[in-house]
């Protein structure tokens, strides 16, 4: 079983950033970040695929960046240009990828290891 730790999250003012950091036990095929704001759902942020493709949602294209470092099994994920609506807990995910599907995607559903999440917060 893959154990996920969550690390870096804040609060910064609007234009700030933040790194957020996910150690893993080991990597998995398809790993990213989700986010659930307040009263709202849990939304795919961005999916890194070990077999090379990486993914994000529209509202962060352009400010966040995902990245892994295989030496430390770790996940990354730089935000820049933080938006009130960032605000939320982060969450690092994983699934393994069936051999007949084609990519990880964002659906929530197939994740089945996450971490505890950390809190980021956007203020103006």
């Amino acid at each position: 079983q893959v154990q996920l730790v969550e690390s870096g999250g804040g609060s910064v003012q609007v234009g700030g950033s933040l790194r957020l950091s996910c150690a893993a036990s080991r990597y998995i095929r398809c790993m990213g970040w989700f986010r659930q704001a307040p009263g709202k759902e849990r939304e795919g942020v961005a999916i890194l695929d070990s077999g090379g493709s990486i993914s994000y949602v529209d509202s962060v294209k352009g400010r966040f960046t995902i990245s892994k470092d295989n030496a430390k099994t770790a996940l990354y994920l730089q935000m820049n240009s933080l938006k009130p609506e960032d605000t939320a807990k982060y969450y690092c995910a994983a699934r393994n990828l069936p051999f007949w599907a084609r990519e990880c995607g964002f659906s929530l559903s197939q994740y089945n290891t996450w971490g505890q999440g950390t809190q980021v917060t956007v203020s103006s």
